[in-house]
């Protein structure tokens, strides 16, 4: 498999595509057809990337504007800033339904993708429990609903190995019966960086190829499917083993270049390393040079991060240890994600939600 090729089967964000697209084309003239905005705002740091035809060949994603929340709400458990957050979720998706000519009053449809009984892929199921679901009220009692609400439908379809069927094709079934105006579809998806499982959103109105980050590609959700606007919600719940490898032998280098750097520091301070209750951060700028990169791991220490991680795949792969794997908390941040997702889309489709009203970010 080529490198272009391991990017589209083992991320799903844009963001990290583009960093791979940087980092193999430093001279491109505005990275070829992909434009990226950075704001952040208190813990959190939200990136636009749009995608026209040209940039899309180059990155392997779909022409269309990509907004990625990186926030360590969830993975710190910290319910104020998970509920800045969902804020911030909401505000973005609000922002998104505008640009793709969703008005007020128009009537949505939620899907849940992935499977209940898999943690890691229940992302989507759980969000589906949890939104505000208001479409039978609008006809059976419509009465009964204040200003400020709209017709709301969701269902969760499940996954092809276990219903058998097509998922794009339940969802086209269900489309033609509810006639919605637009669909916001959620799943969980695939990082090659292990900092950003469960600490990344990605809101897009390109739609999404479920399975796609685990390499099992099914046919995609998306407005040229369905004629209707779909915008996707994304949150990476895992990384395969060769990132995970190839990760920790970057911050090996990094611990031994920054414990050279330090080598000058008095007898008496601490060293980081010493102090297991000191959680430590390690940068690009603790990277050793070439020379001290060779002394750690030999020839090995002098490849590229693309070689380094074919080398790594082409080890494990036919011994069968590419894992797929996902954090132990995993129970636990995806209970947490379902609620501010929920909670985020609840406050950008029901104006009338109390706690619906979110911060934006310019684009």
């Amino acid at each position: 498999m080529d490198e272009q090729n391991f990017i589209t089967t083992r991320t799903d964000l844009a963001l990290e595509a583009q960093e791979m697209n940087v980092r193999d084309n430093p001279s491109s003239s505005d990275h070829d057809g992909v434009k990226v905005v950075e704001n952040k705002k208190d813990d959190m740091k939200i990136t636009y990337v749009t995608v026209d035809e040209a940039g899309a060949e180059r990155i392997g994603k779909k022409a269309g504007h990509y907004v990625t929340i990186e926030s360590q709400a969830i993975r710190k458990q910290d319910t104020k800033l998970q509920a800045n957050l969902a804020k911030t979720i909401s505000g973005q998706l609000r922002e998104l339904l505008k640009d793709t000519g969703v008005k007020d009053e128009q009537r949505g449809l939620i899907v849940g993708l992935g499977n209940h009984r898999v943690t890691p892929d229940a992302l989507g199921p759980l969000v589906t429990e949890k939104v505000m679901v208001t479409s039978h009220l609008f006809e059976l009692h419509p009465e009964t609903v204040a200003d400020g609400y709209r017709p709301v439908s969701a269902f969760t379809p499940g996954v092809m190995g276990v219903t058998g069927i097509e998922t794009s094709d339940m969802v086209h079934g269900v489309i033609e019966e509810t006639k919605p105006d637009f669909v916001i579809v959620i799943d969980a998806l695939a990082s090659r960086s292990i900092n950003r499982i469960n600490a990344t959103i990605q809101l897009s109105d390109t739609g999404i190829h479920p399975g796609s980050g685990v390499g099992n590609k099914r046919k995609e959700i998306s407005r040229e499917t369905y004629g209707i606007p779909v915008i996707s919600i994304g949150v990476p719940t895992v990384v395969d083993a060769v990132t995970i490898t190839s990760d920790t032998i970057d911050y090996v280098l990094k611990h031994f270049g920054r414990e050279w750097k330090e080598k000058d520091r008095p007898s008496n301070a601490l060293s980081p390393a010493m102090n297991p209750f000191e959680r430590k951060t390690l940068t690009e700028e603790d990277h050793p040079n070439e020379e001290q990169s060779k002394a750690v791991l030999g020839m090995f220490g002098q490849l590229e991060e693309a070689e380094k991680k074919q080398l790594i795949k082409e080890v494990l792969t036919p011994l069968g240890h590419n894992l797929m794997v996902t954090p132990k908390e995993v129970d636990d941040f995806i209970k947490d994600m379902a609620h501010v997702i929920a909670t985020g889309i609840n406050g950008a489709l029901h104006p009338g939600v109390e706690d619906g009203e979110a911060q934006s970010y310019s684009r």
